[in-house]
């Protein structure tokens, strides 16, 4: 999901004029070790809304937050195992009241103390229904979310969630509405971040420039061309930044993208487009990373549309998976930097995260056959032609889905079966589907935020979760979910979740397509340069010189 073409000198000129930023191809260091004060420049695409961190849930606004910003928790960058951070400890008997305990000597980079304050006043900002935060439901298990974000959409009965207590300046009490072993797994998430004081008393100021507590600080942003980060020198975590900043260019096409890295005028490309896969290692060698991440690629439905909600249509959805040829997509259009999906997590998760090879069956299956009977039976594609939505400017959408619709035609004898229906760019793509605005299937990657099945299936399934953007509802679902999030045993936790997973499978609740590999290029001038396993550069690690 991952901007404009710029000559080199402009390049250059227009980060002088906004902070002292390297650019592409120059060295600022003739040290092998990097000069700690030298910037790079990154590929990246302006995100969907304010980087408020309970209102981003999409990749080009996460990258930003994952570098201003750290949590009570932090996913390992090798591993995405979850540790300590802020947290100096949270402990619970009874896997339903936590008591969290906030490390001292942390600071935002406008100089103000992080306490547990700042973590209770940024749930409550999260959790209420005025402010309407995209992952607001993050914060739902948490005693009084209801009354704070009721689901029908009524006024709140309470401005503050009756589960959070501070209890003294690094200190407070959570109380979850049931038990939730995994709870404290998942606060390594940014919408669990702390928010300094200024996000509430100037919250229009904090918007044009956000403050957080991250190795990283915004210098500056203009919308359609870039976000300059400067590195916090007062930074307290043991992960500062190894380089005195990142500039993150705005590109609507990743492959020009692409060819600003060969040129020079970039250091660092985050997204490999498929064009390109072909003559990726002889351009760049070892410096062309393909590693695996918590990333899936699927097709969803609007089910607010009679058409895709009605008796037979889980048929109709069946059918068209069956009429996907994956193996021959990730082949030709990907280079087997994709692997056909079988199931809707992600092997990253292993067997014991809950990941089940073929857990899909016959369903994900190549079979035109079969597709065609399953599609007559469901009562024939609606209007007669499927449209595929997906956005343009980013991610090499238009090859895959060009790919996929081929495909469906293909095997249903019909080359007007299916079309691609692109949308300029990502922002007006989620826009539209923020409007429930979709008539067809659309494009739904999914990056996971933290590594755990439940987050593979509970945001986007269940009913009114915060990217369940087809609004696909079902009781038997929900249902499971909520059983296994009570589980206080972790293996019959994930034993549940398969069993809610099962049903998503049953209904065919979204097609999918393809675990995707994490892919990035970058210049000769970059040393350790890693993807975590959620397919993001690990910005403060890498040299430069």
């Amino acid at each position: 999901m991952r901007g404009a073409t710029h000559a080199k000198w402009v390049a250059c000129a227009a980060a002088v004029a906004l902070v002292a930023t390297a650019c592409g191809g120059g060295s600022d260091s003739g040290g092998g070790g990097g000069d700690g004060g030298a910037t790079l420049s990154s590929s990246w695409g302006d995100p969907q809304n304010p980087l408020e961190p309970a209102n981003t849930n999409e990749v080009q606004g996460g990258k930003v937050l994952s570098m201003i910003f750290r949590g009570l928790k932090r996913y390992n960058p090798e591993t995405a195992a979850a540790e300590d951070w802020l947290a100096e400890k949270i402990d619970t008997t009874d896997s339903q009241n936590f008591t969290i305990t906030v490390k001292d000597g942390w600071t935002f980079s406008n100089g103000e103390k992080v306490t547990a304050k700042s973590f209770v006043d940024a749930w409550n900002y999260g959790a209420g229904l005025k402010n309407n935060q995209k992952n607001a439901y993050f914060f739902e298990y948490i005693d009084g979310y209801t009354k704070t974000h009721p689901d029908d959409g009524s006024a709140p009965s309470a401005g503050t969630l009756s589960g959070l207590k501070i209890v003294d300046e690094m200190t407070f009490t959570v109380k979850l509405k049931q038990k939730f072993s995994s709870f404290p797994d998942t606060l390594g998430y940014a919408a669990f971040a702390p928010l300094p004081q200024t996000f509430f008393t100037d919250h229009a100021g904090w918007l044009k420039k956000p403050v957080g507590n991250g190795p990283y600080a915004i210098d500056s942003y203009t919308k359609g061309s870039q976000m300059v980060l400067k590195k916090w020198d007062g930074y307290p975590g043991e992960d500062k930044a190894q380089n005195g900043g990142v500039t993150l260019k705005v590109y609507t096409d990743n492959n020009t993208a692409y060819t600003d890295l060969i040129a020079g005028n970039l250091d660092l490309v985050d997204d490999v487009p498929a064009a390109q896969l072909k003559n990726v290692e002889n351009d760049l060698g070892d410096r062309y990373l393909n590693t695996p991440a918590g990333i899936i690629q699927t097709l969803a439905f609007p089910f607010y549309d009679p058409d895709w909600n009605k008796s037979g249509s889980d048929k109709v959805r069946t059918g068209l998976s069956r009429a996907i040829d994956r193996d021959q997509i990730t082949k030709t259009i990907f280079q087997d930097t994709r692997t056909p999906a079988t199931d809707w997590t992600s092997p990253v998760l292993g067997e014991e995260g809950g990941f089940k090879e073929g857990f899909c069956g016959d369903a994900c299956d190549y079979d035109p056959e079969e597709a065609k009977k399953l599609i007559e039976e469901g009562g024939g594609l609606p209007g007669g032609q499927v449209k595929i939505t997906y956005n343009a400017d980013t991610g090499s959408h238009k090859q895959w889905v060009d790919a996929v619709c081929n495909s469906i035609n293909n095997a249903l004898d019909n080359e007007k079966a299916c079309v691609g229906n692109p949308v300029g760019t990502f922002a007006d793509f989620r826009s539209q589907i923020g409007d429930q605005k979709m008539t067809g299937p659309f494009r739904a990657g999914w990056q996971m935020d933290y590594p755990l099945i439940q987050n593979f299936l509970q945001p986007l399934y269940y009913t009114n979760a915060s990217s369940n953007d087809g609004k696909w509802s079902n009781e038997d679902f929900d249902s499971l979910v909520d059983k296994a999030n009570a589980e206080t045993d972790i293996a019959e936790a994930v034993k549940t979740f398969q069993q809610a997973e099962e049903v998503v499978r049953d209904n065919m609740a979204a097609i999918p397509l393809w675990y995707q590999n994490g892919s990035a290029g970058y210049a000769e001038r970059l040393s350790d340069v890693r993807l975590n396993p959620f397919s993001v550069p690990v910005y403060e690690e890498i040299k430069v010189g």
